[in-house]
């Protein structure tokens, strides 16, 4: 049967951080067919498209993922929702112009952790931002700038990215956004 077991897993080292570093978002539908690697076909290694990312750098506890596995017994479906909170500093017009281009799409999101992996969330359907912020706070150390989040819902969890594809180097090229 195709969802039969493979493995186990042994208890796992310490030697791993929490946090996103960055994200880069792509227009939905870019990306094209994609190649799995031959052997794990949760490892994505190529885009057929042309997708070009927009990078974001991160910085703080207030970036967070997380993916809610779905499971319905009685019908028969799962599913994983994607949830990606980030908070940018700083408000300024260019970012507020992407903003608005960015709730207006459904983009393809690659996330970075601070341990090196880069997977996709919205890979099939796209990422939506659901809700967020614009403020500036009333204390001379509150925020200035913006919180969104985007969700996204898959048949299969977040495909981690090749390291090739996942550098300047692959089939990524990163365009950063620096107001």
């Amino acid at each position: 049967m195709a969802c039969d077991l493979t493995s186990g897993r042994a208890k796992a080292c310490f030697d791993v951080v929490g946090g996103v570093k960055s994200v880069s978002f792509a227009n939905y539908g870019t990306l094209g067919a994609i190649t799995y690697d031959v052997t794990d076909t949760d490892v994505i290694t190529a885009f057929a498209g042309s997708p070009v990312f927009y990078q974001y750098d991160l910085k703080g506890s207030a970036n967070t993922y997380t993916e809610t596995i779905t499971k319905d017994v009685n019908n028969g479906t799962s599913f994983y929702a994607q949830s990606l909170a980030i908070q940018l500093p700083k408000m300024d017009k260019e970012t507020h112009k992407e903003l608005k281009l960015l709730v207006w799409n459904s983009p393809h999101v690659v996330i970075e952790d601070y341990n090196g992996n880069n997977f996709v969330m919205g890979l099939e359907n796209g990422a939506d931002v659901t809700g967020g912020t614009i403020v500036t706070g009333g204390a001379r150390g509150d925020l200035n700038g913006y919180t969104l989040t985007l969700t996204a819902e898959e048949k299969i969890p977040a495909n981690f990215l090749d390291s090739d594809i996942a550098t300047a180097g692959g089939s990524i090229s990163a365009t950063e956004i620096t107001p």
